[in-house]
């Protein structure tokens, strides 16, 4: 006998044998105990948790001679025919495939007939959204008033796609994704069953893998198996799926909490050489911290027999909880940004970097053989937080003048005028208030608090030196505090700076009526001398005579193009204004580029793309994209290329794909690039070579061209 796939030897043929779907299970036991039976039953999931097989289940418990509390018997003939797939009052009908009216109006048209051998005639239609709006129209009074033995048992995996109207006329049952340990505990069952050896671990593995889908855990278990020769074993699944080995992720989380980048370098390095998927690590790796922050919350939640006890104990030691939670939030979003980076590795790499340049404000990175205690938001021992040290006073003026900078270089670096003008005036005031507060108390010490005085003097006069001479008269025109002494003969003479006379300082519009940018327009500070390219920018003189306060490039405004092809060689990093290019297949790079910008990441994609055909009646556009564009092309991606260019030139566009044919004669942008290219170097060796001073230098110097430095000139 040909082998059966464990998934469909294993699907399951009675409600008992149903894995994680108690809900729907208990509704329809109940119901057909009671006799309260819908006429139509709307079951909806994802794929592999077991709408088909529920939607056979009670198609059997429907027409069971000996059910049991809405259990089929399973040995009756209806029960045993129905197993079979050749019951004749059991109907399935795949919409996929069935999408038209007439395959619906031949169904309405049987179903008046009365059931040839059960009690009900069943209609199983999978897959029921992929039905046209006609057949879903013509099925709407049948499913409104059916006949008395007539049942409907509808499954989808999308029911957002099947009209409203429908979904008002059936009972509707959403069936869950299964957990990964119920799907492990069903692949036990099984291989306990089929008396096959396995390692506990490769189960939760391939429960993880399955995405809550029994059908693709049976399929992978199918795989697994033939990969270890009749064996089930962790390695050979971790290699399988591409899992990362438990090792590499407690070595990264020491790694990282040591803050040893370059052993964190040498693993990732070694995880690229051994092929190990970086989606996965970084998945398993977000799966570890959460087990550890698991198990600091709750530390009973960690198994007594547990293999990896002792490591996630000592890993769970070395990390405070602020830690691994930042560390998961890096790993997740590293994950989700995988598709973003220049490569897997490079954004692996770049993940483990992120976690070793952030720390979290309540811990601080300790190395992986000490214990974290005493951080900022609680420590250990539950202690209260300790108060915050106080902030040192500040130093005054004068001090800080005497006081050698730890950061000289800084402090004699020149500071703009009107920096310069604001720094002496607010520093002149508290340079007397200061002497006052280091004088009363030491007396006795004249000579140093003259000193302070002094060098605080000497540092404003240097700084008064600094701005220019308006701005100086301008300074000088302002009401100054009174003379400093020179010298302070007694303590009763430094009495005198202890009470400053405040005076009343006139407002800034009367000290500078002009407008700021006329009276400083002359000032050099305000318009660099030279732009990137090195050229002069125009004196404000010239702008005068110009009519233009300021060049173009100051104000960041890009010149407008004088054509359509000057805007075109603008590319993507600036505004447009040359007219849109016309919308037909025949401008498709035009188009392309010109709205590169706008693309963003689906730039790529339109790049390999060749513009195949439109409908200008029903503007439809099909593209079709390379093999290698379609690996890394999202429906993001192309949604984004659909309403930028819907957007631009104000049309319904919808956008569809078709297969890349090499026969078609297609050509991409990049295509066109990359042939433009090698045409303009071909003619440019043609051109070379026909000139006769250029076969002059080839014969001296013995030479051959190099056809991938040639470039054809524009004027060519």
């Amino acid at each position: 006998m040909a082998y059966q796939v464990l998934a469909r030897k294993w699907r399951p043929k009675t409600f008992a044998d149903l894995v994680g779907q108690e809900h729907v299970v208990k509704a329809l036991r109940n119901a057909l105990d009671e006799g309260r039976l819908h006429h139509a039953y709307l079951l909806t999931g994802t794929r592999g948790v077991g709408k088909t097989t529920i939607a056979r289940i009670l198609a059997k418990s429907l027409n069971c001679e000996n059910a049991d509390h809405g259990e089929p018997c399973g040995v009756c003939p209806s029960c045993t025919q129905i197993d079979a797939g050749r019951y004749v009052d059991l109907l399935e009908i795949d919409a996929a495939s069935n999408t038209g009216i007439d395959n619906i109006r031949e169904v309405l048209e049987n179903a008046q007939y009365a059931p040839t051998a059960g009690k009900y005639k069943v209609y199983i239609i999978d897959e029921v959204h992929m039905l046209s709006k006609s057949a879903f129209n013509a099925m709407l009074k049948t499913l409104e008033e059916p006949p008395e033995h007539v049942k409907f048992i509808l499954a989808t995996t999308d029911p957002h796609k099947v009209p409203v109207t429908v979904l008002s006329r059936c009972l509707q049952f959403v069936l869950r994704n299964m957990t990964a340990q119920q799907v492990a505990d069903h692949l036990a069952h099984v291989l306990n069953s089929e008396n096959i050896p396995y390692e506990a671990p490769a189960l939760q593995l391939l429960g993880r893998a399955a995405a809550g889908s029994m059908r693709d855990a049976l399929s992978l278990l199918d795989q697994a198996i033939a990969m270890g020769s009749g064996n089930v074993a962790e390695a050979d699944v971790r290699q399988m799926i591409g899992a990362v080995d438990k090792s590499y992720l407690y070595q990264l989380l020491q790694g990282v909490a040591a803050q040893d980048g370059a052993a964190l370098l040498a693993k990732a390095q070694e995880m690229a050489a051994r092929s190990i998927g970086f989606d996965s690590a970084l998945g398993e790796l977000a799966m570890l911290l959460q087990q550890l922050a698991l198990i600091q919350a709750v530390p009973s939640a960690l198994a007594a027999d547990d293999p990896e006890r002792d490591t996630l104990l000592a890993l769970s030691q070395i990390l405070s909880g602020e830690q691994i939670q930042l560390y998961y939030q890096c790993a997740i979003h590293g994950k989700q940004d995988l598709s973003l980076a220049p490569d897997e590795y490079a954004g692996f790499v770049m993940t483990l970097l992120r976690m070793l340049a952030f720390a979290p404000l309540a811990a601080e990175n300790h190395p992986s053989d000490g214990l974290l205690e005493h951080t900022q938001l609680h420590d250990a021992a539950g202690a209260s937080i300790p108060p915050k040290k106080p902030q040192a006073e500040p130093v005054p003026v004068a001090v800080q003048a005497a006081m050698p900078s730890e950061n000289a270089a800084a402090e004699e670096k020149e500071l703009p005028p009107w920096e310069e003008a604001e720094a002496v005036e607010n520093q002149a005031e508290p340079a007397v208030q200061t002497v006052s507060d280091i004088a009363e108390p030491m007396p006795s010490e004249n000579d140093a608090a003259d000193g302070l005085v002094q060098a605080d003097v000497q540092t404003a006069e240097m700084l008064f030196e600094k701005v220019p001479s308006e701005k100086t008269d301008r300074a000088e025109e302002q009401p100054q505090a009174a003379e400093l002494p020179s010298e302070t003969p007694d303590p009763a003479a430094a009495a005198v700076f202890t009470e400053p006379e405040y005076q009343e300082y006139p407002a800034p519009e009367d000290i500078y009526p002009q407008d700021f940018q006329t009276a400083y327009a002359d000032e050099p500070v305000y318009m660099p001398s030279e732009n990137n390219d090195g050229n002069a920018y125009p004196s404000p003189d010239d702008e005068a005579d110009e009519g233009s306060a300021l060049p173009a490039a100051d104000l960041d405004i890009p010149a407008l193009a004088d054509d359509a092809d000057e805007a075109e060689e603008e590319g993507a990093g600036g505004p447009q204004f040359a007219p849109l290019p016309e919308f037909k297949p025949e401008n498709w790079a035009l188009i392309v580029q010109r709205f590169a910008q706008k693309f963003g990441a689906a730039q790529m994609p339109a790049q390999h793309a060749a513009w195949t055909n439109y409908d200008e009646g029903s503007h439809l556009m099909l593209l079709s994209l390379t093999d290698d564009a379609r690996k890394t092309t999202n429906k993001e991606r192309l949604d984004k290329i659909q309403n930028t260019l819907a957007q631009a030139y104000n049309l319904p566009l919808k956008l569809q794909t078709e297969p890349w044919r090499d026969d078609a004669g297609w050509e991409t942008p990049e295509m066109r690039r990359l042939r433009l290219q090698r045409e303009g170097r071909d003619k440019a060796q043609q051109l070379l070579e026909a000139d006769p001073t250029a076969r002059q230098i080839l014969e001296t110097f013995e030479a051959q061209w190099q056809p991938e430095s040639l470039e054809l000139s524009d004027a060519q």
